[in-house]
């Protein structure tokens, strides 16, 4: 049974292409993430703020390896993008970064061109713009160079730091989904924030 309505971008754009690195603005870098960020990702994920609002902890560096293999393989499977928001060392070796925070779409539907923007930052970034910035820039990225239509950001209706996020990088408040998230206190009612790609970008 055809579809009616081709898709929005094509199967295979992605995984046809090396996932980019996207310049931020402050000398700040988006980034495939390597297996050698594990130990900043260990450390991030032990930070009580990043596991309240991720319900996540990495006990290990080999399960921290794990994750960042399951964030390269999604590239190639087109169903998500995962960068490490980074401040490059000298030269051209990676291990010099300093890992900021993540940046992510997920929930990718290519044939309507819809995804979900997700982040954390380290606590030492955090108070400097680096969310919004690494976010309008993922934003950027998926709009003018892969054709994406709309991208939502999900947040807990407590979290009012990722609603500041959210605000500064543009993204539209439309409603509230009720009992969105389960955290370790329980249900948390969640804020969804979207913009589209005719939506002009905060200056």
């Amino acid at each position: 049974m055809p579809y009616l309505v081709p898709p929005l971008i094509p199967p295979g754009r992605l995984a046809s292409s090396a996932q980019p690195l996207l310049p931020v603005a402050d000398g700040l870098l988006l980034r495939p993430w390597q297996h050698a960020d594990a130990p900043a990702v260990v450390a991030a994920f032990a930070d009580p703020a990043i596991q309240r609002w991720h319900v996540r902890r990495a006990d290990s560096e080999d399960e921290a390896r794990d994750w960042i293999g399951q964030w390269r393989d999604a590239w190639h499977n087109e169903t998500a993008a995962h960068w490490a928001v980074v401040r490059p060392g000298a030269g051209e070796d990676t291990a010099a970064d300093q890992v900021l925070g993540r940046i992510s779409l997920r929930s990718m539907i290519l044939g309507i061109g819809h995804a979900e923007c997700a982040y954390w930052t380290v606590p030492a970034a955090r108070g400097q713009g680096v969310a919004p910035r690494a976010t309008g820039a993922v934003a950027r990225w998926a709009f003018d160079a892969m054709g994406f239509e709309r991208l939502e950001l999900v947040h807990s209706v407590t979290n009012e730091a990722s609603c500041r996020v959210a605000l500064k990088s543009g993204f539209a408040p439309e409603g509230t989904r009720r009992h969105g998230h389960l955290h370790a206190d329980g249900w948390h009612d969640m804020h969804v924030h979207a913009r589209l790609r005719d939506d002009s970008f905060p200056g």
